[in-house]
């Protein structure tokens, strides 16, 4: 996170966590003499397909092959349901709570009733600011949003002052601004210096894809002239894309996303998206159930190797940072080779030629 994280080892590359309405089966092990057993709290299915479709059985494979008991489960955007989730693993007697929070207020309530009860936590994906997580575990969250803005602007090579739109996700959530910190260090100078105009720029609140496409569709109704779209994630950019689409303009306006999900890499296939952001789930979730498992038995937690702080409080957060991939036509591969995707879900008969032209295996 450049200036937003404190190094002292390079960390590797990575995604994003589980997902699910539904508790995930849970199996017993041990290790060092102790049984540990983690409980992780998803935040909803609505913000992105990744917690379900990605997250969720990446995480679920990392426990199981520890041989650890585990408890994975999604509040679904509502935070009665996540402190009620918390409340059952606490009693249950979790060793370690993994959390991605919905917002920092719930989010912290649940962090601080499990340190009272002597419970390790772990903030992962999201920083909950202010909520005084033992851990952190993410990708740099700054540079992928300086891969999407640098993104968009190779997408923009040859057009003369382009007028760009921003659609941000959450302001409630810390990610989002991380992102918009990182693609607006790539664009704001280029609007200083009038090479760029600068558009409609709008936060969508609980990243709601529905709200993403009619705000950008009031965006386009206003500013007609829009030349590229920086979309914060691959959910909102397909609400974009679909607005265009209605204008016959998808293919002509680039659009960014991130989270590489399918139909964010179909898009980036067919044209419609520029490009997007991999955040390998296997190695976000490997990441965190190693830690996770670390501190349920004692271990010592050596993977923490960055210190990333809170900006409410100002403390420094031990922190596992994993290095994100920007992903165009030319490497859609690599999503699929790390098993993020797999080729039958990407290249359906729809995008077969897509596939094809550009060598996907």
């Amino acid at each position: 996170m450049r200036s937003l994280i404190i190094r002292t080892m390079t960390a590797g590359t990575v995604a994003a966590l589980a997902l699910g309405a539904c508790s995930s089966n849970s199996s017993d092990g041990s290790a060092k003499g102790r049984s540990p057993y983690v409980g992780v709290i998803l935040p909803d299915t609505k913000s992105s397909s990744r917690w379900e479709t990605q997250d969720r059985p990446a995480l679920t494979a990392a426990f199981k092959a520890k041989g650890v008991r585990y408890d994975i489960q999604n509040a679904q955007g509502d935070k009665t349901q996540f402190q009620a989730i918390a409340d059952r693993m606490l009693k249950e007697g979790v060793n370690v709570l993994v959390v991605v929070d919905l917002d920092a207020a719930s989010g912290s309530a649940v962090l601080a009733q499990a340190r009272a009860q002597g419970v390790a936590t772990v903030d992962y994906d999201r920083l909950t600011l202010g909520g005084g997580a033992d851990y952190y575990v993410s990708f740099d969250n700054v540079d992928v949003g300086e891969q999407q803005g640098q993104g968009l602007t190779q997408c923009l090579a040859g057009v003369v002052k382009p007028v760009v739109a921003e659609v941000n996700g959450a302001p409630t959530d810390n990610n989002a601004t991380l992102f918009a910190q990182g693609y607006n260090s790539i664009l704001t100078p280029r609007y200083a210096d009038g090479s760029y105009l600068k558009g409609p720029n709008e936060s969508i609140a609980g990243w709601d894809n529905t709200l993403a496409g009619k705000t950008f569709s009031q965006m386009l109704a206003t500013t007609p002239n829009i030349s590229g779209v920086l979309v914060a994630n691959d959910g909102m950019a397909q609400a974009v894309i679909a607005v265009l689409k209605a204008h016959h303009l998808n293919g002509k306006i680039p659009v960014t996303g991130q989270d590489a999900t399918v139909a964010g890499l179909q898009s980036v296939l067919s044209g419609d998206q520029c490009m997007t952001v991999f955040k390998d789930p296997a190695k976000e979730a490997a990441a965190g159930a190693e830690l996770a498992i670390d501190l349920a038995t004692g271990a010592p937690a050596n993977t923490a190797t960055a210190m990333v702080p809170d900006t409410v409080t100002g403390k420094l957060v031990k922190s596992v940072m994993l290095t994100p991939e920007a992903i165009v036509k030319a490497n859609v591969n690599d999503v699929i080779d790390s098993g993020a995707a797999t080729k039958a879900e990407v290249c359906t008969p729809q995008f077969a030629a897509e596939c094809a032209a550009v060598g996907v295996h």
